[in-house]
């Protein structure tokens, strides 16, 4: 049973989205990125407040005037290839509510490579209060404090 809504467009959008965001990451980073955006659409706090779809998610600004996307790969010429049929069934099986440690209650995943370092630290994000969980080879994740999203998480 699906914990968030969904129709078969909205599965091929999150399998585009998750094999750009964590292509060669494995099945199970390409899931952890799904997990992360279906905590996103069922957290209703902090920077997702609001958003009740995988569209809203994953085509989500990073600030209201920003024109920047909250997920990389959509500003990617790759995020327009055909997902794979791979690609759908991990999509359906984040959808279906699988989760996976340390992307259970993430909300955030970085990989430290693009800020000239190797290590997980909790990044300074001004707006949001997290806490690092773990890593999956090149992905940190991290889950919204207390404080952050008192419902979730945590």
């Amino acid at each position: 049973m699906a914990v968030v809504r969904r129709r078969a467009s909205d599965i091929r959008l999150l399998a585009r989205m998750m094999r750009g965001e964590a292509e060669g990451e494995l099945d199970q980073g390409i899931l952890m990125v799904g997990n992360v955006g279906v905590n996103r659409i069922r957290a209703n706090c902090s920077d997702f407040k609001g958003i009740r779809t995988i569209p809203q998610m994953v085509y989500q600004r990073t600030c209201p005037t920003c024109s920047h996307y909250a997920f990389e790969v959509v500003e990617k010429p790759t995020f327009y290839q055909k997902p794979r049929n791979k690609d759908i069934r991990l999509a359906e099986r984040a959808v279906d509510g699988m989760r996976l440690w340390p992307a259970t209650q993430a909300l955030w995943y970085m990989n430290p490579k693009y800020i000239n370092h190797d290590v997980c630290v909790t990044p300074y994000w001004p707006t949001r209060n997290a806490r690092f969980v773990g890593r999956y080879k090149h992905h940190c994740f991290y889950v919204a404090t207390y404080k952050e999203c008192p419902h979730f998480g945590y």
